[in-house]
């Protein structure tokens, strides 16, 4: 007959001796326990790495008849788990579990976790790597979009022209309006007439308004008999003035 307490005994003597610094006790009856597991990238983890710890901490309860029977177990606490890391380390953990029955399993229970924490550690450097080369690649490509432009191909010029003509033709449309409606609204001589009946009159009007109070500069007209004058003296100095003068005598 199987005594199962000595065999649950002789387990956590061994898991206590195993994990020193992450098994701890809760319970003795039924026995329960914790094991915190890191993964070895956490655990190596060196100064000025951005490398983040995943882990988790498993709690177990050993079941009446374990290890025929497979333990109680779950996820006691995690840190930097996804849910769906979550599912699968307790997928994991009934499958082998239904593997061993029949043999003390925690061990291997608890080692199948870690390669599982190493495997997830994996692949978040992975994805890192990705979004990092992606980002340089969009950088890279944004640099060369500002200083070489975007190639020009049949397509893109195309769609440009049609663009361009569609701008155009909406400016040459509004320019036409504007004149019409400028032509619209600038009268004619006639029509300015026709609308204003005062345009005939207010030179008239002007004249009449001025009546006597108009001033007039008689030095003016003085100077002017002044140059008459002179003009008429100069006249008879001349030779033909001279030979008149002669014949005459």
């Amino acid at each position: 007959m199987t005594d199962y307490g000595e065999e649950q005994r002789n387990e956590l003597e061994a898991l206590e001796s195993i994990y020193p610094d992450s098994f701890t006790v809760l319970s003795e009856t039924p026995p329960s326990f914790t094991i915190t597991v890191t993964s070895e990238a956490g655990e190596n983890n060196k100064a000025g790495e951005n490398n983040k710890t995943v882990q988790t901490t498993l709690k177990f309860t050993y079941s009446e008849k374990y290890p025929d029977d497979a333990p109680l177990y779950e996820i006691f606490s995690q840190e930097n788990l996804a849910e769906n890391d979550v599912a699968d380390i307790l997928k994991l953990l009934a499958l082998q579990a239904e593997e061993n029955l029949g043999m003390v399993m925690i061990f291997t229970l608890v080692s199948a976790v870690q390669e599982k924490l190493n495997e997830i550690v994996d692949q978040i450097k992975s994805r890192r790597e990705e979004e990092k080369k992606q980002k340089e690649k969009e950088a890279e490509e944004a640099e060369k979009q500002l200083f070489h432009g975007t190639p020009v191909t049949i397509e893109n010029f195309l769609s440009w022209k049609a663009k361009f003509d569609a701008e155009l033709l909406e400016v040459k449309k509004k320019r036409m309006k504007e004149e019409e409606q400028a032509g619209k609204n600038k009268l004619s001589g006639k029509q300015l007439f026709e609308t204003d009946h005062n345009l005939d009159t207010s030179d008239i009007q002007f004249l009449e308004d001025a009546g006597n109070n108009v001033e007039v500069d008689e030095s003016l007209f003085q100077e002017m008999d002044d140059l008459e004058l002179e003009e008429d003296e100069d006249d008879a100095d001349s030779p033909a003035a001279a030979a008149e003068s002669d014949s005459a005598d």
